[in-house]
């Protein structure tokens, strides 16, 4: 990886991400969500930054395939349903191979891939489907 991908490449490299069952359940939700919220995403950015880097950047990251919990930071969130949680889903997901340390550019990469899914979790609203007030033009908000 020698740049990140436009962020087109990105929405397709989500979309078809969010194909796959197992990643398709994370979403951010309930308090992963509200921290996003507060912390806004030059903060996100740069706790991914960390994270990656002392969870996944290192050639043999300790407790690899199980370092990333599934929910307590957005960011394990958004590892999880962006292949970027372990060396073994970077390795078949975004063709970055295990057994190394990873580059600048490679780490970059993995923190514009949390990011911008974040921020499409962010953009989607709290409620998946249509708000039931805006449905019912006559409904009022007590």
């Amino acid at each position: 990886m020698t740049s990140a991908p436009a962020p087109r490449s990105l929405d397709q490299l989500l979309d078809a991400l969010a194909r796959q069952p197992f990643r398709a359940r994370f979403h951010l939700r309930g308090r992963d969500r509200a921290t996003a919220g507060l912390k806004g995403p030059a903060t996100l950015r740069w706790h991914a930054y960390d994270l990656v880097a002392k969870r996944l950047a290192p050639a043999e990251p300790y407790k690899d395939g199980k370092q990333t919990p599934y929910r307590g930071h957005p960011v394990f969130v958004a590892q999880h349903a962006t292949a970027t949680c372990c060396r073994g889903c970077l390795q078949r997901w975004h063709g970055i191979p295990k057994g190394r340390t990873l580059t600048r550019d490679e780490h970059v990469y993995v923190v514009d891939v949390i990011c911008h899914w974040i921020a499409r979790e962010m953009a989607r609203g709290a409620f998946s489907g249509q708000d039931p007030c805006r449905a019912d033009p006559d409904h009022e908000i007590s």
